[in-house]
């Protein structure tokens, strides 16, 4: 795994856009209502990530979980020898059409875990390396081409990880667009072509509602920023829209369970 840190740690210390993340810690990290609204794939390089209310799901060095769209979770970083290493790649719904043809259970869990074996940590080398160069409008071959190894690899599991998007992640997309503007109901409805009663009505029936997922699309952006870079907090504050870093770090904490500041110093060293 060593070899992938490294490249991970050289692509991102360019400062450029990237198909991936890499989110690091040296201390424990514990992070509520993890909002998960595309698949996301999270391989594990180095220390435990621990997922569910009693961490019963447990995704150790050298492993890799899948997490389908539209679920929140409970999660912890752990950090054993060194740090708490991760890569994360995020998929659009389109990237699944490479899998169109190929059985998929309606019954499928939200989740699945497996192991980086040389040929998914040959691709995902050549993903890293790939990406520095590669123009954003390249991106979905190499993530197609992961999905395409998972499944070879027979996790099958993986053309039913992604399910249709709701109602709130079309909506948390729009307002991802532009955190910093004031998204009203008036813009959402013109934005979905729906009346403002379905809207509301379904967003109900998922259990949300428009501010809901406001702060969700906000605050997740921002826990983003927290775990991948060293940006002052009220900059980050500024970006997810909010005024004030007081208001940010109250929200933050309502929605995680930890400040900014405090997960922020999970990634300093004393």
């Amino acid at each position: 795994m060593q070899k992938l840190k490294y490249a991970a740690k050289l692509a991102t210390a360019e400062n450029t856009a990237l198909p991936f993340a890499v989110y690091t810690s040296l201390k424990e990290q514990t992070i509520l209502n993890v909002p998960i609204v595309k698949p996301l794939l999270v391989f594990v390089l180095d220390g435990c990530k621990k997922l569910g209310a009693n961490g019963d799901v447990r995704c150790v060095n050298g492993r890799f979980v899948f997490l389908s769209n539209g679920t929140k979770i409970d999660m912890r970083n752990i950090a054993e020898s060194d740090e708490y290493f991760a890569l994360l790649i995020e998929f659009d719904y389109t990237d699944f059409n490479c899998l169109h043809q190929k059985a998929v259970n309606i019954n499928a869990a939200p989740y699945f875990l497996g192991e980086i074996t040389p040929l998914l940590e040959g691709t995902l080398q050549q993903f890293i390396e790939w990406a520095a160069i590669a123009p954003a409008e390249l991106w979905h071959i190499r993530r197609q081409e992961l999905l395409q190894t998972l499944f070879h690899l027979g996790y099958t599991q993986v053309c039913s990880i992604a399910g249709a998007p709701s109602l709130s992640a079309k909506v948390h997309a729009i307002i991802s667009t532009d955190l910093t503007y004031d998204w009203t109901m008036d813009v959402i409805t013109q934005k979905l072509a729906m009346s403002e009663s379905t809207i509301r009505r379904k967003l109900t029936a998922e259990g949300t509602s428009l501010q809901a997922v406001k702060d969700s699309a906000r605050l997740s952006f921002g826990l983003h920023q927290v775990q991948s870079t060293f940006q002052p907090i009220n900059h980050i504050a500024e970006q997810c829209g909010y005024l004030s870093q007081s208001r940010f770090t109250n929200k933050f904490k309502q929605l995680f369970g930890v400040t900014p500041t405090a997960l922020r110093k999970t990634r300093l060293s004393d």
